[in-house]
């Protein structure tokens, strides 16, 4: 927690409490971040390897990939005082929401191949490549991800202080008194 609270310390005040106010969402942001990283990776690997010639699978599976990574990231941190499911029903809600934006993730590539025909033989490799980045992963990911964050807040996490913990108390050092 230092590191946060040093670079929050850096940062103007206005700016600060904006920030603060909406830590939930920029930390939904991070794992997003995350989660793109791991989805452009994954993504890629396959696509240039073993699934060269099936772009839409490829990138549903990098989905997948990241959304069990996003699943113990957002629970753990982004959401991690939201709660107010059992903790499997919550798994299935998650898992259910990010199907969803799987396909809605998936939607933008699947008509930029099939509707717009931009893929080979149509245009050059360097167009379809352009193309399959800037609507699969940039459009798909950001649609998904405002389906996602207006989701989980309403139907998985949908208590804001389910789980909060209680704050230790902080003893000034030297402070060698037993708590009875």
């Amino acid at each position: 927690m230092a590191f946060v609270e040093n670079a929050l310390a850096r940062i103007p005040e206005p700016v600060r409490a904006i920030l603060v106010r909406h830590r939930e969402l920029l930390k939904f942001a991070v794992v997003g971040g995350i989660c793109f990283i791991v989805t452009i990776t994954v993504n890629y690997v396959l696509k240039f390897t073993v699934l060269n010639r099936n772009p839409v699978t490829a990138q549903a599976i990098a989905v997948i990939v990241a959304t069990i990574a996003s699943y113990v990231l957002n629970r753990e941190w982004s959401f991690r005082e939201r709660g107010g499911r059992e903790r499997r029903h919550e798994a299935a809600l998650f898992f259910l929401i990010s199907g969803i934006g799987v396909g809605i993730n998936s939607l933008p590539l699947f008509l930029s191949r099939y509707a717009l025909h931009l893929q080979v033989p149509n245009v050059t490799l360097i167009t379809q490549e352009v193309a399959d980045f800037g609507f699969g992963i940039v459009l798909g990911t950001a649609l998904a991800m405002v389906f996602r964050w207006w989701a989980f807040k309403k139907w998985v996490f949908p208590d804001a202080e389910a789980r909060v913990r209680p704050l230790r108390a902080v003893r000034p050092a030297g402070d060698t008194e037993r708590a009875a």
